[in-house]
Formats: structure tokens, sequence, C-alpha cells
């Protein structure tokens, strides 16, 4: 054979040695049609059969955030059994660490995700349920109005994130957080998140398993916009706004029995006796309704905005029960609870069984939750007991302690009856009858009554 070159022999020996070895694969290749496999836990390339409505965030960053979060959560998913699930967008993931220390004795679980969708929650839900929670705090919908969707998109995505989690376990606890207030600098006025939130109110109105928490009033200035000191930059909250955040959800979370599940120990002082036993609810009961409780029920049928009227037509005595027959006030943890009405608000009234003609000092500890609405009648006529800062009429006030216990005292004589809040003036004369009961209000939000005492005066 003939000399060749080098250059062509090396090329011969190339050629040699892949028929030998087979050709290398293309990198990537795949056959005609086939179908690019993705990631399970990777956002979907496509909107197209996805539940709700609405815009999902289809960024690179996000894509990234979304496929990050979820092949982590799916690794902790029996560590995290069991939880409360704290579910949402960048306000709920920026919780981080300091979600555990704000609820101790609390088992926790975060599933925010920064510039999230109620649609893209809506498509991850399966992330919660694999948990089997205990309870869910849900807050989203802020981004859907920077995204350009409608309050009535949002809502009815949060709609059906609520239906998926009740079929799941319709006994579950679930808080629905209004969206917090922003600024029409970041895209969400606060005329389209009051109407947001009211849309998600009248989708929850009558759910009993679902706690409406009033949070926008509790963070929004008197424009509607966040208060800049809790919220730098108009949408998410510093520690400030995370610690009154907390404080807000803390009387729920007792009420449900994650905390609180003790009463604490408290000696009478003297010449005091004891109107709640912080056991049950002897020596209270129901009164048959008045005819302005009446009127006021009838209206109601006609007018949406009423709030509802419960009518008693015999009085009802609870000796020796825990809690109402219509679940309304309970005890727990040696507090008597006024639970949210699944109505959004609910005039109704629990008396004392006796009637206290005598002058006297009555005292007693409440605790509101944000925009509470309650009252204490002191023989009928009813001393406002509320979210005074938030729900008035008394919003100077300088030692009031929002979502935390608070002092009233109520003393009586000769007809006429002053009262005070932590040592502040609530009102100087209101006149009394001669007799009458001790009552306990329920209106709109949670109200929770302790160490409800009482001196007779010589």
């Amino acid at each position: 054979m003939a000399h060749l070159p080098s250059s062509i022999s090396r090329y011969i020996f190339v050629v040699l040695l892949v028929v030998a070895l087979g050709a290398p694969p293309k990198a990537h290749a795949q056959p005609a049609g086939a179908t690019v496999v993705r990631d399970r836990m990777a956002l979907p390339v496509s909107d197209e059969g996805l539940p709700g409505a609405g815009p999902l965030r289809r960024l690179e960053w996000f894509e990234r955030l979304w496929l990050e979060h979820r092949t982590a959560w799916a690794k902790t998913v029996e560590q995290d059994r069991g939880a409360v699930v704290f579910l949402g967008d960048s306000i709920m993931q920026g919780w981080g660490g300091g979600l555990g220390a704000a609820f101790p004795g609390v088992k926790v679980a975060n599933r925010g995700m920064s510039g999230d969708t109620t649609r893209g929650v809506l498509a991850r839900i399966d992330d919660v349920i694999a948990l089997q929670p205990a309870a869910v705090v849900l807050l989203i919908g802020t981004n859907d109005l920077e995204m350009g969707a409608t309050p009535e998109v949002a809502a009815g995505n949060v709609g059906r994130i609520l239906s998926v989690l009740e079929t799941h376990d319709p006994r579950m606890p679930i808080v629905l957080n209004q969206v917090f207030p922003s600024s029409a600098a970041k895209s969400r006025p606060a005329e389209r998140i009051k109407a947001l939130n009211a849309l998600l109110r009248a989708a929850v109105k009558n759910d009993a398993h679902v706690t409406y928490l009033e949070t926008w009033p509790l963070f929004a200035t008197s424009d509607g916009d966040a208060i800049p000191e809790e919220f730098p930059d108009l949408l998410h909250p510093n520690e400030v706004g995370y610690a009154r955040w907390a404080a807000a959800l803390r009387p729920i979370f007792a009420t449900y029995g994650f905390t609180e599940t003790t009463s604490e120990p408290f000696p009478l002082e003297d010449g005091f006796e004891s109107l709640f036993n912080g056991r049950d609810l002897t020596g209270w009961g129901y009164r048959p309704s008045s005819e302005a409780d009446k009127q006021g029920a009838t209206r109601a049928q006609t007018d949406p905005n009423a709030p509802a009227r419960l009518i008693v037509t015999e009085p009802r005595n609870f000796d020796g029960l825990t809690e109402t027959p219509d679940g309304r006030y309970a005890v727990i943890g040696g507090r008597l609870v006024v639970k949210t009405p699944p109505e959004y608000r609910k005039l109704q009234q629990m008396w004392t069984q006796r009637e206290f003609p005598q002058n006297f000092v009555l005292k007693l500890e409440f605790r509101a939750t944000p925009n509470a609405d309650s009252g204490v009648y002191v023989r009928g006529p009813q001393l406002q007991c509320r979210d005074y800062l938030l729900a008035g009429p008394y919003k100077d006030l300088k030692k009031y302690k929002a979502q935390d216990w608070n002092e009233i005292v109520v003393t009586v004589k000769d007809g006429v009856a002053s009262a005070t809040s932590n040592g502040e003036l609530l009102e100087a004369e209101m006149k009394i009858p001669a007799t009458g009961p001790i009552g306990l209000e329920g209106d709109r939000g949670q109200m929770e009554y302790r160490r409800i005492r009482i001196k007779i005066l010589p």
C-alpha cells in the first residue's frame, strides 16, 4: 500500500474508531415529535388546563424560585406534617425563621412564595394538602392586583383555594387574612384592595370553618396606604409589622386550642365574688329578645349590610355547659370567648341570671382581635367594649394594649355608672336603671373575657 499523508491517516483512524464504538449521541437530542419531560415540581409551561383564572408569574427568577421551593418542601413533608401552615406570597415567605419564634409551642410550616398569585397558590395547593395541616393561615392576592387581575378574579381563585382545603378536611380551621394595604405607587391602590377584601368577606360569609381576620385596618393609614413605619417599601412589613400581625393571630390560635390551653391562677380581691368560674357558663344564660332586637332582625332581612341578630323567645340557662348551643360563647382555657361570627356581624347577648340592684364595682379583663366590636351591659345600657384604637369610640386611649389583655372597672352608685380602662376614663356618668343583670355582647370579630368579678358596696 502506498504511504498516505499523516493527516489522512489520522482521519481514517477516527472514522474506524467511530464505527467500532458507535457515534456519540447529540446533546439533548429528542426523537421527532417527542415531549420534553419537565420536573414535576417545575412551574407548568402553560396556563392551559390549570385551575382558576388570571395571571401566573412567568419570569425566569420566579420559575427558578418555584422549582427550588417546591423541591425543598417535598423533602420536609414528614417533618412538617400536622403543622399550622402559613400560605401566601412574599409577605408570608418573609416571615421566614421568625415564624416559629412568633408562635412558641405551635408547630408551623411556611409555604409562602415571593411573587406568587392566587392562581399560583391554587396550582401548588397539593404541597399544603400533603402536610395534613392542623390549620391554614392564608394571605394572598396583592400580586394579582399588581399584575392587572381584577378583584373579582382574585377573589374567585381564593374561593377555589378554600374549597380545596375544606374538601380535604371539612373540620380544619382556616384563617383568611384581609389583603394588606399597599400603595398606588406599587400598582396596588387602596380602592382595589378594599374591593378585593369586600369580595373575600362575602365569599366566606356563613362559613363557620373560616375566620376572617381584619388585617387591613390594622396596617392602613387614613388614606388607605400602608403605614410607612411598618411597611418601609409600602408592600412588605418590617419586624414591627410582623409583630403586630402575630399579635392579631394569637387570640385566634388560643381559641383553636393551639396555645393558652390552661388558665392562670387569679386570687380574688377582698370583698369580690366571681361571676365567671373559668370552667363553664354556670350563672349565665340568654334572655328573651327585646322588641327593638326583633325589629332590627326584620330590617336585617331586607338590608344586606345590617348585622344578623339572634332572636331568643324563651330564657335559656347554661349552667354546667362549656359552650352555648349555637357555639358563639365558649369557655376555652379559662376564658369566656365570644367567637368571630360566620355572618361577619351578629348581635347577641348573654346575661347573668342574677340582677344587681345594689351599688357595686365590676371588674373584668378583655382581649379583642383587630377591629372587634363587643360590649358590656350594666343593668341594660351598653358600655362599648371594642378594639378601641381601631373600632372606637375611645380612640385616644394611651394605655390600651392592642390584641392583649386590658382591664375595665365599672363603679355603680345611685343609678350612675363610671368606667375606666387600664385607669383611663371611658365614661364619667352613664345613667342606668335601678336594677338589672350584667351582660356581654357579641358583634364583630372575636372578644375574650376573663376574671369577671363583682363587689357589692355597702
